[in-house]
């Protein structure tokens, strides 16, 4: 039996033209899917055509998050009218039985039997009991928690050893690492979105960042690392340490891995067998104490799962770096966070006075003016998201006359901090900076400590 190609990328676009580009420049271990749901005034034979025939065909149903607007007879009709042109593969729903037509055409177009399942169900193992007539199977659910990709793993672990071309993820964000990690369970293909195009489905990532991070070449020895929090899909993480995971030749894969709760990232450490992770807003300090471990912390790897947490605060190294190179003298400190923590920690080391402002703990302009601040660290949440407005301006104002330098901690290219800090004439010390003076530190212990 033929397999799969492990990248099925469903055609997005909003014109076959750029859709009919993007099918020509896949790389050989991916395939199109022609979503005939997304393209109804198109003549189905047309299009397989100009395709060379090389291509995954499907309907999908509005119910399984589809456009098709016809009902169930059409649809079935339009399947089997494109499957005469006999492209490779075609999607036939899990629970219909396979039509005459199709029938006659076994061998000549491989059938890919696809089941949505309800969100809150999960009947993957039972379905697995009594496997329709098929070349293939898709079982797709949907995540609430990021444990939850951790049912799929058992699954999947069998029909690779009953030599059944499966895939099972969960949709949304959440289930991001169920998707990407196919390969380690033991999936035989998964769907990655055009480059070029929007995603079918929550959760989708584009085809060149799953390549990039090596998805089809994962194997069982593969382990899973990633950035713990929330939001974290906008997270630098797996474009840094991925490479240096592949460069040390360790069998590491690192993910975005999105939950905003400690309860629900100590449940995803042990379900999914995280060997390293990295903290982010809101975990470095609720997340540590579950593990019974001192916090802040934005660092946490082991061996194996069984072995104890092993942990560090590469941001208090990142910080303490580049404060190295700065004017010593009092420094203001915006938030009270857990980078604010560490930020006190690192500058009281120091031996550098710190004012302390947040809105828990607020400051009036005249304190700031008398604390004559030489420094100061932005180490409150605001730049996360676009035009975020600028942390407690009247003090910042106040700051002006002897301010010399800012940390600004929040990555992004521009905030509203980073634009008032080179407008007062500050020396600035941008949060990429930073970034990449702790991931450095982060990735050593990773392939150090995860892991043999």
């Amino acid at each position: 039996m033929t397999a799969p190609p492990f990248y099925f990328v469903p055609l997005t676009h909003f014109t076959w033209e750029e859709a009919r580009a993007c099918a020509r420049n896949l790389p050989p271990e991916a395939l199109p899917e022609l979503r005939l749901d997304l393209f109804p005034g198109e003549d189905p034979e047309e299009l397989i055509r100009s395709l060379g025939r090389n291509c995954l065909v499907t309907c999908r149903r509005r119910k399984d998050g589809g456009a098709w607007a016809g009902d169930e007879a059409s649809r079935l009709a339009h399947l089997v009218a494109a499957a005469r042109c006999r492209p490779t593969w075609l999607d036939l729903d899990w629970e219909l039985p396979v039509p005459a037509e199709l029938q006659e055409l076994q061998g000549q177009v491989r059938l890919l039997r696809s089941l949505h399942a309800a969100p809150g169900h999960c009947d993957l193992e039972d379905r697995l009991e009594a496997l329709p007539p098929g070349d293939a199977y898709l079982w797709v659910g949907h995540a609430t928690r990021l444990a939850e990709n951790a049912r799929l793993k058992g699954p999947l672990g069998w029909a690779r050893d009953h030599k059944v071309f499966l895939s099972a993820f969960l949709q949304g964000p959440k289930g991001m690492a169920g998707r990407c990690l196919q390969g380690a369970w033991g999936g035989a293909f998964t769907y990655a979105a055009p480059d070029d195009g929007r995603p079918a489905a929550p959760g989708e990532v584009p085809l060149g960042l799953m390549r990039s991070w090596r998805c089809h070449r994962l194997h069982q020895g593969f382990a899973l690392c990633g950035v713990l929090g929330h939001p974290v899909l906008h997270s630098l993480g797996p474009s840094y340490h991925n490479p240096r995971f592949q460069g040390a030749f360790k069998d590491l894969l690192y993910l975005p891995l999105d939950c905003g709760s400690a309860e629900e990232a100590a449940e995803a450490l042990e379900a999914l067998g995280i060997l390293g992770a990295s903290l982010t807003s809101p975990l470095k300090t609720t997340l540590p104490p579950l593990l019974g471990l001192e916090g802040p912390l934005n660092t946490l790897y082991r061996r194996d799962t069984a072995a104890p947490w092993g942990c560090a605060n590469t941001d208090a190294g990142a910080l303490d770096a580049a404060l190295a190179e700065l004017p010593a003298g009092p420094v203001l400190l915006l938030g009270d966070g857990g980078v604010a923590t560490t930020s006190a920690r690192v500058l009281a080391a120091r031996g550098m006075p710190v004012l302390t402002l947040s809105r828990r703990s607020p400051v009036d302009a005249d304190a700031v003016r008398r604390f004559a601040p030489v420094g100061v660290v932005q180490a409150t949440s605001l730049g996360m998201v676009q035009e975020a407005p600028l942390p407690f301006p009247d003090c910042l104002e106040a700051a002006r006359d002897t301010v010399k330098w800012a940390v600004e901690w929040i990555y992004k290219e521009e905030t509203a901090f980073s634009d008032w800090a080179m407008g007062a004439g500050c020396q600035l010390v941008g949060g990429a900076e930073l970034f990449a003076g702790q991931a450095a530190l982060q990735s050593a212990s990773f392939i150090r400590e995860c892991g043999g």
